[in-house]
């Protein structure tokens, strides 16, 4: 039944080429304008360009977009729709529509990380890791992030009202996110308060995880700690997972409030 139903979201997905659009080309596009606009080759004297601190960020955003964002909304539009109403009448269980939905949207997020890298490699000489640390540490703030970003989709979902004004609501939220959280800026160009205030979002550890993957290891002393702070990371974004968890088994709902 999980296959299954993977597989019928992975078909609407596909179907829709607007949510297309916004999952793969809509991060290629920044990636390569601001990549081109904010052509600086050497940050701090690090000998890093702005493209490749850009495409950390980039890849952070992409799987906040997808795993937060686009699957709040899809989740918001089934239940306005009563497509979630109908589902939880059917003998599908429960862990089957919610595990066909995570594997979607981590098909999609390798996709979409796998297309960045390959740009940035292309655009802006970004040097794959060549040693299995920095591999295994992409794994687990890829899953740990990933994880993190969807189980906040699941719990944000019934905090929207209506399906169709979620784009409206989660956008700005997510637009704040993205610019203080050193995924448009440098981090440490940002005043100080910004910084604290990325600081308790998952975003900023999320991006400052990947910059420790595709960033030299002389670029962690220009960080706003000195470091790469691989512990908080896991710690931040684990907190993060957990909280996501709990408020989704307690406020998630298959019929729309009207109908209760």
């Amino acid at each position: 039944m999980t296959a299954d139903r993977f597989v019928v979201e992975v078909k609407e997905f596909t179907r829709s080429r607007e949510q297309m659009i916004f999952i793969f080309f809509f991060p290629m596009i920044f990636l390569a304008l601001f990549g081109a606009i904010f052509n600086t080759d050497d940050l701090y004297g690090t000998g890093v360009s702005f493209g490749q601190y850009f495409l950390a960020g980039m890849i952070a955003s992409g799987m906040l977009n997808t795993g937060f964002q686009s699957l709040a909304i899809s989740i918001s539009i089934d239940r306005s729709e009563d497509a979630l109403k109908r589902i939880h009448a059917t003998p599908l269980p429960p862990t089957a529509y919610f595990f066909g939905k995570i594997l979607q949207v981590l098909v999609v997020s390798v996709v979409q990380v796998a297309l960045l890298i390959a740009m940035g490699a292309l655009l802006f000489d970004v040097s794959l890791p060549a040693d299995a640390w920095h591999w295994v540490t992409f794994a687990w703030v890829f899953v740990l992030g990933l994880a993190c970003s969807t189980a906040w989709g699941i719990a944000t979902s019934s905090l929207l009202r209506n399906g169709k004004a979620a784009s409206a609501i989660l956008t700005p939220v997510v637009l704040v996110l993205q610019f203080t959280s050193g995924v448009f800026f440098v981090f440490t160009e940002l005043p100080s308060w910004l910084q604290h205030f990325a600081e308790v979002f998952p975003l900023k550890w999320l991006a400052q995880g990947m910059r420790a993957v595709f960033l030299p290891d002389e670029f962690a002393a220009a960080e706003a700690a000195g470091s790469w702070q691989l512990p908080l990371i896991a710690i931040v974004l684990s907190v993060w997972l957990v909280a996501g968890l709990v408020i989704s088994a307690k406020t998630f709902r298959w019929l729309r409030l009207d109908d209760r």
